[in-house]
């Protein structure tokens, strides 16, 4: 027993129950959140983790396989047939895009392989398979659109000959673009904004060197398809890392 100046018996534990006191409990503190440490396999896809990058990229690997070891008349044949091009897509545009989707187009050394790898893993690891998935498909989508239409609005008007409705396009490339400029957006500023610069000038390289420039502003297109996702994906996401 504790005693008072006055002398009246106070109960021991009397000043445990005003909090502050000498003596008394601490007040309770925010316990922080635990914070996630970066690992190297974070970067590879995994079957729990990244549903839908492991097991879209295990299908990717099974027909890039294909790719590699069947006749090349074959391989040439369904290539043609995957194709996105104007006059597949106005016949039959679901069953020739999600076709073309299958292949990658360069092979597995392609740069838009590791690119598919790394940021899809990334991205899904941060917004979940499903919305993940909705990047890819709008880059791939939208962009094949964008640049597959106006070749058959220009064979109508006599701008085109008809020959350019049957050109060889099909690929993850599209979707692909369109997957790491919405990374670049969740990345810290200091690590987003110069990787999509890196990215836009070798698409720019491309477009102002390759003998194909409608798939290379497609590339673009999908590119700035991905920046608009930033928002959204943003507010699902906590925002875009921050720097220290």
């Amino acid at each position: 027993m504790d005693r008072t100046p006055t002398g009246a018996a106070v109960p021991a534990n009397a000043l445990d129950a005003v909090p502050g006191q000498r003596g008394g409990p601490a007040r309770p503190a925010s316990i922080p959140r635990p914070r996630q440490v970066f690992r190297p396999r974070h970067l590879l896809p995994t079957p729990a983790g990244t549903p839908f990058t492991f097991g879209y990229g295990a299908l990717l690997a099974v027909t890039s396989a294909f790719a590699s070891y069947a006749p090349p008349a074959l391989t040439h044949a369904l290539y043609q047939a995957s194709s996105t091009d104007a006059a597949h897509l106005l016949r039959a545009p679901v069953p020739v895009l999600v076709a073309s989707a299958l292949w990658v187009a360069g092979g597995v050394f392609s740069p838009f392989t590791a690119a598919f790898v790394l940021a899809l893993t990334a991205l899904e690891r941060r917004v979940g398979a499903a919305r993940a998935f909705g990047v890819f498909l709008a880059g791939h989508v939208l962009a094949t659109l964008a640049t597959e239409l106006p070749v058959g609005g220009a064979v109508l008007l006599g701008d085109l000959p008809p020959t350019s409705l049957h050109r060889l396009d099909y690929g993850i490339s599209f979707g692909v673009a369109a997957v790491v400029a919405a990374l670049c957006g969740l990345l810290r500023p200091r690590y987003g904004y110069p990787l999509l610069a890196l990215v836009a000038a070798f698409l720019l390289h491309n477009l102002l060197t390759h003998p194909d420039p409608m798939t290379n502003w497609g590339h673009l297109i999908a590119l700035t398809i991905g920046t608009r996702t930033w928002r959204p994906l943003r507010e699902v996401s906590g925002g875009p890392a921050r720097s220290r």
